[in-house]
């Protein structure tokens, strides 16, 4: 018979320490399969000009957006002025 554990702090080292060699024997798997993985591949990703590209033209796209923010962020502005002088002069008469 196996010797039972005599308390409950010995249960869980035991339990943690065949978790930690079930994680090890996981992780070397994975190291041998992202091996296998990097062998098998024959070059670099033929997707990555195409998705230079997205990146550029997004880049871009973005630009864009900031820029019209900035003149809508201005245009807002003049228009706030506007209405603030507008009310000055309006309570002045």
């Amino acid at each position: 018979m196996s010797k039972e554990p005599t308390k409950p702090s010995e249960s869980v080292v035991q339990d943690l320490l065949v978790e930690r060699r079930e994680l090890k024997v996981a992780l070397e798997r994975l190291k041998l399969d992202l091996a296998d993985a990097r062998s098998a591949a024959g070059g670099p990703d033929p997707r990555v000009p195409e998705l230079t590209a997205e990146v550029e033209r997004l880049r871009h796209q973005l630009a864009q957006a900031r820029a019209e923010a900035r003149v809508l962020r201005e245009e807002r502005d003049e228009l706030r002025q506007g209405v603030e002088r507008a009310l000055e002069q309006i309570e002045k008469q």
